[in-house]
């Protein structure tokens, strides 16, 4: 089966593109389910419900997070209504709304989706590797996707070694940048650092160059813009065994 793992979409206009997207590839591809970062696709951070609802109607089968989860409080009871809507599983589980795994069904078989966060200049959360343990466990199902919203590199390749040969596929998301290090471990696991972004090409990470620059530059509060102009969907799709649970093809895409 081709699972394809679209990266952090940004806004509306992100969103949008997406939409204008997604459904030509699926068909070019014949991709059987789609998974996307959701955490930044509302204007100005987070996810409301109307835009994890826009994300739905536009093909997208999971939606996953990360930091920016819980930035819109209007979305806490939709991660309680929408199975398939994650949040990092490594967030207090007494506290915080939602799941952060989910089983999707396929019909012939079924797919294990885990979102989780880091902990290298993120919040202190509990260990990802340890939580991967358990929901690996929990879920036991042959085709498991990874989510791993993680800021340093190192942190990201070291879950995809950790988890490899037991998990089908990692790809990191939360960076923005999508990385040329694609390929399959030696235990059949496909892996990426970072997929990438959905939304503006010239800006930084989504918003208006010159605001980033005065932040970085001028060291005061900056309300950050989305940028507008040309877009990219940078994905990648995961060529996955029904059988064995291994990848067996990687795919990086940027879609213009």
């Amino acid at each position: 089966m081709k699972i394809l793992a679209i990266g952090d979409v940004v806004g509306t206009i992100g969103c949008k593109f997406l939409r204008s997207k997604l459904p030509s590839l699926k068909k070019s591809e014949k991709i059987d389910l789609v998974i996307a970062n959701g955490e930044n696709s509302a204007d100005g951070n987070g996810i409301t419900p109307s835009s994890a609802e826009y994300l739905y109607s536009s093909g997208v089968d999971i939606i996953t997070g990360g930091n920016h989860s819980f930035r819109r409080r209007e979305c806490y009871p939709f991660y309680e209504d929408s199975p398939f809507l994650l949040r990092p599983a490594n967030y207090p589980e007494e506290t915080t709304p939602g799941n952060g795994c989910c089983i999707y069904d396929m019909g012939r078989f079924q797919v294990g989706v885990i979102n989780l966060m880091g902990c290298m200049f993120l919040d202190s959360l509990k260990d990802p590797f340890r939580t991967a343990d358990e929901l690996v466990k929990k879920l036991d199902t042959r085709i498991t996707i990874v989510d791993f919203h993680a800021e340093a590199t190192a942190e990201k390749r070291a879950l995809g070694f950790y988890l490899d040969s037991r998990v089908s596929a990692v790809f990191g998301t939360h960076t923005h940048v999508q990385t040329s290090d694609e390929q399959i471990l030696e235990g059949g696991t496909g892996y990426i650092t970072d997929v990438g972004m959905t939304g503006t090409i010239n800006s930084v990470l989504g918003v208006k160059p010159e605001l980033a620059v005065s932040k970085f530059r001028d060291k005061l509060p900056v309300r950050f813009d989305l940028a507008g102009g040309e877009c990219c969907m940078d994905c990648i799709i995961f060529d996955v065994d029904e059988k064995s649970g291994k990848t067996v093809g990687v795919k990086r895409l940027k879609i213009v």
